[in-house]
């Protein structure tokens, strides 16, 4: 996550089956073990720089319910970081189901078990649907204040030192203590995703890397540029990146008639309306941040909807060249790196390592 490529790239989400879509097209990632193993070992291998899983408890209902299936993120790390050499990887842990010991102590194995290649995605929930099955209820109002005292208990934990008890609003803990620390210091790499005006103010606060929406490219150095205030507000600089979904053919005809067929003639509408339905449960404040990333480029450009694409997700369509030189777009607007998925990560991954990273290095994007 600090090597030398000056624009990012993870893989994202590829411990959950869908491929990041709301399409029920049949030829969607499984999210098999053993294809999850080898797609790893392929990005170790080409030079990506982290794996993000999501944590998830139950799908999206709907009538193909993605995400459904998924690994959970802190045993997908130890298994991963045990079979690869170089990639970062990181855990997602929701903040109202991990205590901050637990997830200490669990990021500090991984971190030694990978050699210091373990990062921290910090959840502070939404979809209270998927807490019902743990008793736990999420305080829509107060989820990013519990979520930063919980950061503060943890990264004091990994600094190391004395037993500490700690009284504050939401923990009331005694003789904390974590051993072995991370081999990272102070402690691993920290991300987190968000876009409200609350959610940046988190990322300002306690992580190193902000995930952000973006639906047009000329929105991206506004948002890249509000996001460092914020963080500079704190005393801090942090990065900021995007997530996206890439759909890279030969041709842009190939790769805009696959996007159609799995994002629109294939959309699962039901699970879209599930997400919105959930996501609203803790966005009342601004319905701006449920309705913005539903509409993306594409639907304002071609006039048709995208109704399978995840919420969010920036869509990648086009041809190698397409590709890269979009992202050259986004670094040169200050975004510092991308998540990506595919429909089926396996069958488009090798394309994208083989066709797009080479001209990422000639545009001096990467080393790697």
């Amino acid at each position: 996550m600090f090597g030398p490529n000056r624009f990012k790239l993870g893989l994202f989400s590829a411990n959950c089956d869908g491929g990041l879509s709301m399409s029920k097209a049949p030829d969607r990632w499984p999210a098999e073990w053993p294809e999850i193993e080898q797609l790893a070992l392929l990005c170790d291998e080409a030079g990506i720089d982290f794996i993000l899983p999501v944590a998830k408890w139950s799908g999206y209902q709907g009538e193909a319910n993605n995400y459904g299936r998924s690994y959970e993120t802190l045993t997908h790390g130890a298994a991963l970081g045990g079979i690869t050499r170089n990639i970062a990887i990181f855990c997602t842990v929701h903040v109202p189901l991990v205590t901050p010991a637990f997830a200490a102590k669990a990021l500090a194995t991984i971190d030694h078990v990978t050699r210091g290649r373990v990062g921290l995605n910090i959840v502070c929930g939404w979809n209270q649907d998927e807490f019902d099955l743990h008793g736990v209820q999420i305080d829509a109002a107060r989820r990013y204040d519990q979520g930063l005292e919980w950061f503060r208990i943890f990264a004091k934990l990994l600094e190391g030192g004395d037993t500490f008890d700690w009284e504050g609003e939401f923990y009331k803990l005694r003789n904390l203590q974590t051993c072995p620390v991370s081999l990272q210091r102070p402690w691993p790499v920290v991300m987190s995703a968000g876009f409200s005006p609350q959610g940046r103010a988190f990322a300002g606060q306690a992580a190193d890397v902000l995930f952000t929406t973006i639906t047009e490219m000329d929105q991206v150095q506004g948002v890249v540029n509000d996001v460092h205030r914020t963080a500079e507000s704190y005393g801090r600089a942090i990065d900021v990146y995007t997530m996206a979904h890439v759909v890279c053919r030969p041709t842009r005809k190939e790769a805009e008639d696959f996007y159609y067929y799995f994002a629109e003639e294939m959309a699962d509408r039901q699970a879209l309306d599930y997400y919105k339905r959930q996501k609203g449960l803790t966005s009342k404040d601004d319905a701006r941040y449920i309705e913005r990333p539903l509409l993306t480029r594409f639907s304002r450009g071609t006039g048709k909807t995208y109704s399978g694409s995840y919420p969010g997700a920036y869509p990648l369509v086009g041809t190698p060249d397409d590709i890269a030189e979009q992202f050259g777009q986004m670094h040169a607007g200050g975004l510092s790196g991308a998540s990506i998925a595919f429909l089926h990560y396996l069958q488009e991954a090798p394309y994208f390592c083989e066709e797009v990273l080479p001209r990422l290095k000639r545009a001096g994007l990467r080393t790697t």
